[in-house]
């Protein structure tokens, strides 16, 4: 699918080893071509402000924010709307020069699972309008919206303001049912008409990966003309090596000699936390001895359909015998969650999707390596036995079987990790914006001739 990509994929694959997506072109030459002011971002569902690896917050907030920063940093005001999930927060919150977030009363405060949202839609786009209708036409030049919520406000929003829509999906129905986790519950038919609709709305579409240009093409019949791979990015000033893997598991208080396999994440069945725990399971079970050098903290809250069983993974822990060797821990901040990375000796992601795996981005950066499901962007995360190690399928035999290779080689952690950070050096978020800034202006080129031929 090389004729479908932006030219971020070439400035990236020019920088870095052809292992990655051939660059590929899509956008217009940009040159001239006036860039956006002010854009508005939508985030219906998950406020920039929350803290992620809890409820429905993770690595879409982290992007939202992230991006919002650099692209104030490349004179592009960014205003985010989100829905108020708490009584009394102010209207308006300035995180940063250039990028505001307006909170927008839709719904009660609290207790709103995702899958009522669509029924607040409405109120939602109501209080959008609102906030456009104080200002002076023309004040938002783009409507990027995150995830298809979003996206509905988003194309009403763009239609009304005559402005064009760049939309992200961030996950998509289609994809994740085709790879259900056990126990999980499909996404409804609502989500996938939804999707097919923006789709078709869109001015331009951001996909994480190549693959999931692909995807949008292949399941949303998406025009190959309007898709854009941009990478997402990772703060490579907080995600560091920092003063080192002896350090950093001293303030966690934390064993120097312990194998450390990490889960870090939203704790639902799509991230699949229980392969790790069955996978040290049988480790254990082929090699009792190895109980007194193991220890799995899993980082992070109930999610999704994670919510119905809340201590579910504890249960399961105390079922399979290793209840002592798992550490539980609610969500950190950044820096915190920084540190988590750094003391582990490998970071586990068995997950049965990921759009792109940011995590597996920042624990790399802080010189950790990533035992993780080739699904999704994953392959575009880890660079397989180099800075990390990718597994086909969810079986934890095989889990456990790579797992071991950290266990018997106490320098392969160190020797990934070197490869891990200089690999993540290639992601930072200035790339994203600047590939970001670039779709950005090439919709609104495509727009402003599209309206006056038109009105020709």
């Amino acid at each position: 699918m090389s004729q479908y990509v932006s030219r971020l994929g070439g400035r990236i694959a020019a920088a870095r080893s052809t292992r990655l997506d051939a660059p590929r072109r899509l956008l217009p030459a940009v040159g001239h071509h006036r860039k956006p002011r002010r854009v508005a971002m939508l985030s219906v569902h998950t406020s920039p402000l929350h803290q992620p690896g809890t409820g429905d917050a993770g690595g879409m907030n982290v992007y939202i924010v992230e991006l919002a920063k650099r692209l104030a940093a490349i004179n592009i005001e960014v205003e985010i709307f989100t829905r108020a999930t708490t009584g009394g927060l102010p209207p308006v919150v300035e995180i940063t020069p250039g990028v505001l977030v307006r909170h927008i009363d839709a719904g009660p405060y609290e207790g709103l699972a995702k899958e009522e949202l669509p029924a607040q839609l409405c109120a939602f786009t109501h209080g959008v309008m609102q906030a456009w209708a104080g200002h002076r036409p023309g004040y938002y030049d783009l409507v990027h919206s995150h995830y298809w919520l979003s996206g509905h406000v988003g194309w009403l929003a763009a239609e009304r303001w005559g402005v064009p829509l760049v939309h992200a999906m961030h996950t998509m129905a289609k994809v994740k049912n085709a790879a259900l986790a056990e126990g999980d519950s499909p996404e409804p038919a609502a989500r996938v008409i939804g999707e097919t609709q923006i789709v078709a709305a869109a001015d331009r579409l951001i996909a994480n990966t190549a693959e999931e240009a692909d995807e949008l093409v292949r399941h949303y019949e998406a025009d190959p003309g309007k898709v854009a791979v941009v990478h997402p990015g990772v703060n490579l000033q907080r995600f560091t090596v920092g003063d080192g893997r002896a350090a950093a598991r001293a303030r966690l208080g934390l064993p120097q000699d312990a194998v450390i396999p990490l889960f870090a994440g939203r704790i639902q069945p799509l991230k699949a936390p229980d392969i790790l725990l069955r996978a040290v399971a049988e480790l254990v079970d082929q090699d009792p001895t190895l109980r007194g050098r193991l220890l799995v903290p899993v980082v992070g809250g109930p999610s999704g359909s994670g919510l119905a069983k809340p201590e579910g993974l504890q249960k399961l822990a105390a079922r399979l015998g290793i209840a002592d060797l798992v550490r539980f821990h609610p969500p950190v901040g950044q820096d915190q969650l920084a540190d988590w990375f750094r003391a582990a000796s490998v970071l586990v992601m068995p997950s049965y999707n990921e759009s792109f795996g940011l995590v597996a981005i920042e624990a790399q950066a802080t010189g950790t390596p990533v035992l993780a499901a080739a699904v999704g962007g994953l392959p575009v995360a880890v660079n397989d036995g180099v800075t990390g190690i990718l597994v086909p399928g969810h079986d934890p035999v095989d889990y456990a079987r790579q797992l071991r290779r950290f266990v018997d080689d106490p320098t392969l952690t160190d020797r990934m990790g070197r490869e891990a950070a200089r690999h993540a050096q290639f992601f930072g978020w200035d790339t994203a914006a600047a590939g970001t800034a670039d779709v950005y202006t090439a919709a609104m080129h495509d727009h402003r001739r599209h309206v006056r031929s038109h009105h020709g």
